[in-house]
């Protein structure tokens, strides 16, 4: 297929790192000429330096004859419109476009658009990993995968901070279940307390 990836972050560059690798034709347009240096050292792709919503630039990068076009930039005005761009002036098939906030993915279905949102995945993975009786849920983003693991509170961690846990390498405590209610970790030293359910996440690969 030829693709046109829109937008060089870390989503975009892994996105067409991978689908390059799969023997994709795959060109990758970005405003910061810089961010092409996160692209693989394998991508056999293009890169066009330029504003993506500026439709020159887009004929240059090829939309005229793709198949599928993913807009994968940090701005979700910007992925919309490139989005209705694609759609409705080069009639392009397959339109993917990234968002940031769940609460605009009504703006992208009013305009027929399909959409991905972060937010939504993991939520969706975190929630699949509490009601699930399946101990582990793995979650793929770009060519890596996280595990999310449920667990009761062992006993030694009653009282504990959560500075105080020792992790294995690349796992991280991500929430706390406390009185049926999702607690995000982040960067909080909180004290984990008795009856305390705890959710993992490890980068496997």
């Amino acid at each position: 297929m030829n693709i046109l990836v829109v937008g060089c972050g870390k989503v975009g560059s892994t996105l067409a790192s991978v689908l390059s690798r799969k023997g994709h034709d795959v060109s990758v347009v970005a405003k910061d000429e810089t961010s092409f240096e996160r692209l693989s050292p394998d991508f056999s792709g293009y890169t066009i330096h330029g504003v993506p919503i500026d439709q020159d630039v887009l004929k240059k990068a090829g939309i005229e004859n793709c198949d599928a076009l993913a807009a994968m930039t940090e701005d979700d005005n910007i992925n919309i419109m490139v989005s209705q761009l694609a759609r409705e002036i080069f009639k392009v098939p397959k339109v993917l476009a990234r968002i940031y906030d769940p609460s605009r993915g009504d703006v992208f279905s009013h305009f027929g658009l399909q959409t991905v949102c972060p937010t939504n995945l993991t939520v969706s993975a975190v929630c699949s990993a509490l009601l699930d009786n399946s101990p582990a849920k793995n979650i793929n983003l770009g060519a890596h995968t996280i595990t999310f693991t449920l667990m009761d509170i062992p006993r030694e961690y009653w009282d504990c901070k959560v500075s105080e846990i020792e992790f294995e390498e690349n796992e991280v405590l991500y929430a706390i279940e406390r009185d049926s209610s999702l607690i995000l970790v982040g960067l909080k030293d909180m004290t984990l307390k008795k009856g305390d359910k705890l959710i993992f996440s490890k980068l496997v690969d």
